[in-house]
């Protein structure tokens, strides 16, 4: 819990520091009937973001609660570390995208990195190397999924969806096949039900609200609940 509020704390400074889209990226990422130009006008500023009253404080609670809940799920297992980053850069991304319906690549292209090498570290130190080939398999299987989906219907999903599934599903795939299923599968769920509800509350618009916190929020209940469905599907 200590380092996801040290960390979630670190939010404004993030946020500021994020480039803005350039006008292609934006297009893409938010509703596609619109123009470029239009998007990047509409689009808050991150410095405005940034500097919303609070914001430390309340990142900072979000991932603590966060990181409390995978930590208490995984233990002292390898993989902690890889969900602790993904704790505290969820509730960032998590609030980016639903002010802004954008996934910023400048902190999604390193968790790439992050994530892979956090993975990899975590089979050396456990000697576990099936997880990292499942990790592999997770990648593929959750960004593939995700790209055919966007390919099929661009209209319907961002392109930064499609970048975040990816590290989702490495994540996700690391600590179990149950996680990845459940994980991915949930996302989904929420998206769909919570989005609804939300729309039917004049939260959100019905046609163009983000995806990215539900897919965040489900790989957290794959985490949590993943284990548990995996034992109830094999017993």
């Amino acid at each position: 819990m200590l380092f996801g509020a040290l960390g979630g704390a670190l939010a404004p400074r993030v946020v500021a520091a994020l480039p803005e889209p350039a006008p292609e990226e934006g297009a893409v990422e938010a509703d596609p009937g619109v123009t470029a130009a239009h998007v990047t006008e509409q689009k808050i500023a991150y410095s405005q973001l940034a500097a919303r009253p609070h914001l430390a404080l309340r990142s900072a609670l979000a991932a603590a609660v966060v990181c409390g809940l995978v930590a208490a799920q995984l233990d002292a297992t390898a993989g902690l570390p890889m969900w602790i980053y993904l704790g505290v850069v969820g509730v960032i991304l998590t609030y980016v995208d639903w002010r802004t319906r954008l996934l910023p690549t400048r902190l999604i292209a390193p968790s790439y990195a992050v994530v892979g090498v956090l993975a990899l570290l975590a089979s050396a130190l456990s000697g576990d190397w099936t997880s990292l080939v499942r990790a592999g398999a997770g990648w593929a299987i959750a960004g593939g999924l995700f790209f055919l989906l966007w390919f099929i219907h661009p209209k319907g999903m961002g392109y930064g969806d499609v970048r975040l599934s990816g590290i989702l599903g490495t994540a996700l795939g690391w600590l179990g096949w149950a996680e990845l299923v459940v994980g991915v599968y949930a996302g989904f769920v929420l998206g769909a039900v919570g989005g609804g509800v939300l729309a039917l509350l004049r939260v959100v618009d019905r046609k163009r609200y983000p995806f990215g916190p539900f897919m965040l929020l489900g790989a957290l209940v794959g985490v949590l609940v993943g284990p548990t469905f995996g034992a109830w599907y094999a017993g």
